[in-house]
This record gives structure tokens, C-alpha cells and sequence, in this order.
């Protein structure tokens, strides 16, 4: 049995209130905490190396993940764990190449018609569906200035054409890396009005340098917790490794010859 701390003890170390303590057991981010016979919880610091797995594991990948995965461990689900982990550093990766195209399509955006060659303008439900959005979120856009597509003479529909279908993608872009609607007009108006790239290539380095930083907060949420599988497993070695990524019995980490 490792060294038992107190519940105060535990949250001032780890800079939590007792309350927000009591939450993360109630929601399974730390294992259970068994009581006393005077009916107090009995931390250890198995419990502060949870706590240090949780937190790194939200500055990585968010609370929201987190609770998923510190749920799954301690219900001995490693499965639903791993599959949260893929899944978030999925959504880091589809980000990146996102970040990519729309670097690789800004010269299209730049300019100020498009091509006598180009598709004919979509209407608003093929633009929302080729931009990846409902069609209220485009009238969303364009009621804040951020587009500003045609209208059929005839029947007054809105038309997207090329040049502005790739405003949109630059704008659903943006808004995902959690811009504001206010820093995006005034990021295309500057398309519109100068045609210089410079701040939309400033926005989209600033989202690169966010994604960098992710990606290092996950490396580091990896390594903690892979720390607190082993304690985890050392707590309970009846169970051996189960439960802890490591080279599979019989193998070698030597590289060969």
C-alpha cells in the first residue's frame, strides 16, 4: 500500500478545490477511494499519479476525451480507451490537412473572378454540402459579412460561385481552429479589398503553431499516461502488465543483430 493522503492534502497539491475532487471520482477520472471506518475517503498517491495522467491528458486532447479514457481504464477497458485516443489524434491529423488544402487553394481565393472555364455557381445547398456545413450556417456567414454570393435574377436564389465556395472553405476552416466571426470578416475583406494574403497566411500559421503544440501536449499525455498503467499494474500484480503498452512476451525492444 502506498503512503494515504488526505483529501485536502491530495487537491491542494494538485491545485483543486476538495469539491472539484469529489467530481473527478464521482466521474471515474480517478479510480475508487475506499473508506475508512470513520467513513473518509482514503486517497494514495496512486490517486495524485491519476490526477497527473488526467491533466496532461486534457492539455492534449481535452476534457471531454479525457473523462472517456481515465472511465475506460479504470473499468479495465483498454479497448474504448485506445479507440478515444485514435480518435482524437484523427481529428488533430484530418485538421492538418485541412490546414494544407486551404494553403494550396488561397491562390484560387485570391482571385477576383473566377475562370471563364469554371463549374457554373452552386446554389446553396450543393455549396453547404461541398463545404461540409447545413445552409443556415452559410446565411449565417454572409448576414456577418464573411460572403457574399450572387443572386439568380430570375428567382432571387443565391449562387456560389468558385471563388466564393473557396471563401467558405476558408471560413468553415478558421471557425473550426475557434476564430471569431469579428477577426475572420476583417481577415476577408482584406481579400477582398487588397487581395494580399498576408493576414489569411498569418491566421492559418498561428492555427499551424496551435496544432505543433497539440501534438506536443499529446506526446506528453501518452507518456504520462503509459506512467500510470505501470503504477496501476505494480498497485495490482496479480494482474501482471494487463493493461500497459509494452513489448509483448517473448519479444525483444534490442534492436536485431
Amino acid at each position: 500500500m502506498r503512503d494515504r493522503l488526505r483529501a485536502g492534502e491530495l487537491a491542494r497539491a494538485a491545485g483543486l478545490s476538495v469539491q472539484q475532487l469529489r467530481s473527478y471520482l464521482d466521474t471515474g477520472v480517478l479510480p475508487p477511494a475506499p473508506r475508512s471506518a470513520g467513513g473518509h475517503r482514503r486517497f494514495t498517491t496512486l490517486h495524485a499519479e491519476a490526477l497527473t495522467a488526467a491533466r496532461a491528458l486534457a492539455a492534449g486532447h481535452g476534457w471531454a476525451t479525457t473523462r472517456t479514457v481515465m472511465r475506460a481504464v479504470h473499468d479495465g477497458d483498454e479497448e474504448t480507451a485506445l479507440a478515444a485516443l485514435d480518435a482524437s489524434h484523427a481529428r488533430l491529423d484530418r485538421e492538418r490537412g485541412e490546414l494544407a488544402a486551404v494553403h494550396d487553394a488561397l491562390g484560387t481565393v485570391l482571385a477576383a473572378e473566377p475562370p471563364a472555364s469554371a463549374p457554373r455557381p452552386l446554389r446553396i445547398g450543393d455549396a453547404a454540402r461541398v463545404v461540409g456545413v447545413r445552409p443556415p450556417v452559410l446565411r449565417l456567414w454572409e448576414h456577418h459579412g464573411l460572403l457574399r454570393p450572387e443572386r439568380e435574377p430570375a428567382t432571387g436564389y443565391r449562387r456560389y460561385p468558385a471563388a466564393e465556395v473557396h471563401l467558405a472553405h476558408v471560413t468553415a476552416l478558421l471557425r473550426r481552429g475557434g476564430h471569431p466571426l469579428a477577426a475572420l470578416a476583417a481577415v476577408l475583406r482584406e481579400l477582398r479589398t487588397t487581395g494580399s494574403p498576408d493576414r489569411l497566411r498569418a491566421e492559418l500559421a498561428r492555427r499551424r503553431d496551435a496544432l505543433h503544440q497539440a501534438s506536443r501536449h499529446r506526446l506528453t499525455a501518452a507518456a504520462a499516461l503509459h506512467t500510470y498503467l505501470l503504477r496501476r499494474a505494480e498497485e495490482r500484480p496479480e494482474h501482471g502488465t494487463e493493461g500497459c503498452v509494452g513489448p509483448v512476451k517473448g519479444t525483444s525492444t534490442e534492436p536485431p543483430g
